[in-house]
């Protein structure tokens, strides 16, 4: 596969389990480092400038699929502490980082003396968001982040991925959520066995899997309502966006008028 990421973009990557999306995402900040080919993150390539790994691990923050394998810490204020104090920052300088990340992991102030092992599901994942914009990453790869959580937390952690691409970081979700992709992302890269299969925006990468089915990847309902319309002779756009499609069929109507 070959896949650029740039900062100020949300990227998905997609695939059924095995197909090395949790693999791909562990090399992103070389916890893995390639046996052939590259990774290079802004101009620093891993497989050559090994020395450099912790500078690179600064740059590409990784949330992993548990949260919980990331702590170790007694207190969540702790925990988010961490890593700006691994990189000499101390006193009032480190309470406004543990707290400037704290805010923008949606964490709730009083939360921040609790043990993070005690704290619910959604609120781990926010512990552990947090503890990797502490380090004020340029990248942010998250691994399954929607695993687990209700309709509401999907929701506002695709509010957070959003505020945060927003803000210039370069957001990377790992997902198999189809739906979730197509509707949130920017690009989709879709991966199968191992292998890139196709890597473009939402609307081509729909247009790919409708005519290349990939195994355990599902149309989501909305594209396949699109797709059945399409079928009766109503050409419309392989999207998510509502509105777009609200748009072209009052477009129709006029011309059939």
């Amino acid at each position: 596969m070959s896949v650029t990421i740039e900062r100020g973009e949300l990227v998905s990557i997609v695939g059924h389990t095995g197909s090395g999306k949790s693999t791909l995402a562990q090399h992103l900040n070389a916890l893995l480092i390639p046996q052939s080919g590259s990774v290079t993150v802004d101009g620093t390539d891993v497989t050559k400038d090994a020395k450099d790994l912790r500078g690179l691990r600064r740059k590409v923050g990784l949330v992993f699929q548990y949260p919980e394998q990331q702590f170790f810490a007694d207190t969540i204020r702790d925990e988010i502490a961490f890593a700006p104090q691994n990189w000499g920052v101390r006193g009032r300088d480190l309470d406004d980082c543990v707290d400037a990340a704290a805010r923008s992991a949606g964490l709730d102030p009083s939360l921040m003396e609790m043990n993070p092992f005690a704290v619910s599901g959604g609120q781990k994942r926010r512990v552990a968001l947090a503890s990797v914009l502490s380090m004020k990453p340029d990248y942010l790869v998250l691994d399954e982040p929607t695993a687990g959580l209700d309709a509401q937390g999907i929701r506002e952690l695709i509010r957070l991925m959003t505020e945060l691409r927003a803000k210039g970081l370069g957001v990377v979700q790992v997902t198999h959520d189809l739906e979730s992709a197509l509707a949130n992302s920017g690009r989709v890269l879709v991966l199968e066995n191992g292998l890139g299969v196709v890597y473009g925006e939402p609307e081509q990468v729909a247009e790919h899997l409708l005519l290349n089915p990939v195994e355990g990847l599902v149309m989501p309902p909305f594209q396949r309502f699109i797709a059945g319309l399409r079928e009766r002779g109503i050409d419309l756009p392989l999207t998510s966006d509502i509105s777009s499609i609200i748009d072209k069929l009052e477009e129709m109507r006029r011309c059939a008028f």
